[in-house]
């Protein structure tokens, strides 16, 4: 299904993800989910925004210190009022590098809910690509 104009607020969602670990922000990231989004990664399941910002801030630490991240969506479809599933390519670009390496580009489903006029991530899920 094509993508209506009430429904292009979910094309934003990647840039405020990648704006909020361009800086960093493990809150702004968690603040694109709803209140009781989940985050599922590669060995990793986290219910709540609290947890995804508790998880990120973490990970901002740590394991993703310097790096970048990006996506981009090559599918968008409108499951009913007020969801969306987005599609993306993408992945974390490590410090010093200017593109994913191949063996850490990723595919992403991000399923997008509508509250209040507002757009939010109430489910993410990421697999490599390959």
């Amino acid at each position: 299904m094509t993508v209506t104009a009430d429904t292009t607020g979910v094309a934003a969602l990647p840039g405020q993800i990648v704006d909020a670990w361009a800086r960093h922000d493990a809150q702004a990231f968690a603040d694109v989910f709803i209140e009781d989004g989940t985050m599922i990664l590669p060995g990793v399941y986290v219910k709540g925004r609290d947890n995804i910002a508790q998880f990120m801030g973490g990970a901002f630490a740590t394991a993703y210190q310097g790096t970048k991240v990006t996506g981009t969506p090559f599918d968008v479809r409108q499951i009913g009022p007020g969801v969306v599933l987005l599609l993306t390519e993408g992945g974390v670009i490590r410090p010093g590098e200017t593109e994913v390496a191949e063996n850490a580009k990723i595919r992403a489903s991000w399923l997008a809910v509508e509250r209040d006029g507002v757009w939010k991530l109430a489910a993410y899920q990421n697999s490599p690509r390959d």
